[in-house]
């Protein structure tokens, strides 16, 4: 019998999901796993998500687009640097034109 997935563990199974050169919030993937309360629980999860190099937590932010996880990455604006990579704009912190580049899991998969 299968042994049915941790809370952590689906938030780094739908983080895995965001397409390069978008974010989601930590609310957005609380909702989308039937948790609308939990959206700290899923920032407990991305604190974490150092341990897994396969789960793009730089992609995760607040639902304003600021950058509040950046301190979990090591270097001074590595979160930052990783998203000017992607070609994300980031602006004192937060994600400049958020709106364009919001990936929202509700919408963009299905259930």
């Amino acid at each position: 019998m299968a042994q049915e997935k941790s809370f952590f563990e689906k938030v780094y199974d739908v983080a895995k999901l965001i397409p390069y050169g978008r974010v989601t919030s930590y609310g957005a993937i609380a909702r989308f796993l039937g948790a609308a309360g939990s959206a700290r629980m899923v920032g407990w999860a991305m604190n974490g998500a150092g341990k897994h190099p396969d789960v793009p937590a730089h992609r995760v932010v607040n639902r304003k687009g600021l950058l509040t996880g950046k301190h979990h990455f090591s270097g001074t604006n590595l979160m930052q640097q990783l998203l000017e990579s992607e070609g994300i704009e980031v602006e004192e912190n937060a994600i400049k034109n958020f709106e364009q580049v919001f990936w929202d899991p509700t919408k963009e998969l299905e259930l």
